[in-house]
This record gives C-alpha cells, sequence and structure tokens, in this order.
C-alpha cells in the first residue's frame, strides 16, 4: 500500500478546501474498480467533487460521512443507478477491470449483474422465496434446466445464509419474511447472478442488533468472493466489516485508509472531527 502523506491540516468545522487532495490510501494494486475525477451534479449542485479512489479486490470498504456527504450519490456511481435520476450528470472515468463503465456501447443490464446492489431497505420482489432469487438466473439465461435453476437458488440461498430457514417454504412469498431475513433474500438474489461487485446502501439500518450481526457474518464471508462497497452511518459497523474507510464531506472525499488508521490515527482534522463526535 502507498504511504500516508499528511496534507495541511484543516479546520475541523470548515469544509473541505476548494481543490481538496484526498489524503491516505486512494490507489491499491491492480483494481476492480478504478474511479478518477468523478464529479456528479444534480442540475446545478455539485454532489461530487473530484473523487478518486480504488476498490480493491477481495476488500470491503465502508464509506463513512454525515448525512447529505455524498457517500450513497458515489455508490450508485459504482452500477450507473444514477442514470434512473432526472437532471443527475455525471463526469470523470469509472472502470471494472479497465472498462469503462460510462462506455456508450455498455449494456447497463450486464453491469448490474456483474455490480450488484443491496439496498438500505429490503425490497424483495412480490413474488415467492424460490422466484425472488431465480428471477436474474432466468432473464440472464444462466440455467438450462429447472434442475440447474434449483442448484443455483439452493448455492444462492445458502450463500446468505439463508437456506435452512426457508428450505421448506420456497414457494412462499419473500415478503413474508421477517425484516433481516428480507436483507438476507435481497444478498442472495444480488449473487444469484455471480457478481463481482457488491453495493450496499445503509444494509443494517432498518434491522435490530440480532439481524444486523447476522449481515455483518455474512459480509465478512462473502468477501473471499467479492469486492465488498458499503455504506453505513454506523462507525463501529465500519470497524467491524472493512479493510478500508473512506470519509466523505459535504461532497468531497477527505481520506481513505486502512481501516483501523482511520479510526485511531487519521490524518486530516475533518475525519478526527467526524470519528470523535465533534461533528456529523
Amino acid at each position: 500500500m502507498p504511504e500516508l502523506h499528511p496534507q495541511p491540516e484543516a479546520d475541523h468545522t470548515a469544509p473541505a478546501p476548494v481543490g481538496h487532495r484526498t489524503v491516505g490510501t486512494v490507489t491499491v494494486d491492480n483494481p476492480k474498480i478504478a474511479a478518477r475525477d468523478v464529479n456528479v451534479f444534480y442540475g446545478e449542485k455539485h454532489a461530487i467533487k473530484h473523487v478518486d479512489i480504488d476498490i480493491g479486490i477481495n476488500e470491503v470498504i465502508a464509506f463513512i460521512g454525515p448525512s447529505g456527504c455524498g457517500k450513497s450519490t458515489f455508490l450508485r456511481c459504482l452500477n450507473r443507478m444514477n442514470d434512473t435520476i432526472d437532471g443527475c450528470r455525471v463526469e470523470g472515468a469509472i472502470t471494472l477491470d479497465g472498462q469503462d463503465i460510462y462506455d456508450r456501447e455498455l449494456d447497463v443490464v450486464q453491469l448490474r449483474a456483474r455490480v450488484g446492489m443491496v439496498f438500505q431497505k429490503p425490497n424483495p420482489f412480490p413474488k415467492s422465496i424460490y422466484d425472488n432469487v431465480a428471477y436474474g438466473p432466468r432473464i440472464h439465461g444462466m440455467a438450462s434446466s429447472r434442475s440447474e435453476l434449483d442448484d443455483l437458488v439452493q448455492w444462492s440461498l445458502e450463500k446468505a445464509g439463508l437456506w435452512n430457514e426457508v428450505k421448506d417454504r420456497l414457494q412462499q412469498p419473500g415478503t413474508g419474511l421477517s425484516g433481516g431475513q428480507q436483507q438476507r433474500l435481497c444478498i442472495a438474489r444480488a449473487i444469484a447472478v455471480s457478481p463481482e461487485v457488491i453495493l450496499m446502501d445503509e444494509p443494517c439500518s432498518a434491522l435490530d442488533p440480532i439481524a444486523t450481526a447476522k449481515i455483518e457474518e455474512l459480509i465478512d464471508e462473502l468477501r473471499e468472493n467479492y469486492s465488498i462497497v458499503i455504506v453505513t452511518h454506523s462507525m463501529q459497523q465500519a470497524a467491524r466489516v472493512s479493510q478500508r474507510t473512506a470519509y466523505f464531506h459535504l461532497g468531497d472525499l477527505i481520506e481513505v485508509g486502512e481501516t483501523e488508521q482511520i479510526f485511531t490515527n487519521p490524518v486530516h482534522k475533518l475525519t478526527e472531527g467526524y470519528i470523535t463526535g465533534r461533528f456529523g
């Protein structure tokens, strides 16, 4: 990893300076996703400002920061979910395995299969548990027979830590599950199409502590096969599940570093102010 390069310190109550340069380990060797000079505008509002960051293979990276700081907006850039928002404009370069994901020739449906997303509120389809998981593989033609599809559904539910809880009621509605089970069903649905990256936008904010612990255990297991980006308001959660943490503030990416370093020895005063609870 590149060494940290301390920058001039800023007053922790102030916005990041114009032309702010992110401090910390922005780049990694052989990144899965690389973002360079990414800017996001909602009409005239400049929501994300000149963000550079790499996301490594088989790592969990957490995005933290105050409400409205841009972390979810930036997350949605990584699988072009911002395309669905009127008046939203994304500038800069984001690559997945070196390929520009904003290339006009790119199939966005295929991109979102490779870069799956789990939302803040569990959103199972109004279908059976089985059909929730089978939906993506059917669309993408991933199973040539019912038995193959059955195996894929079982594998996905096992990976999501849900199989033993639902194997006897696969034809029951996914909406009938508890909140934590619904979120794990949504994770099973995301991984059923064999993604390479999983984006998680506050995946535990609507869950109780027991369900949250199960999701966090699952994130740790999934890291063996996927790159995971998690937006979280919980600094304790970021500390538990991630290897690197990125701190956003008013649309600027202030600091990126190994999670332990960010929480114990942040370089930038803005990061320190947030971590110590002086604002945010």
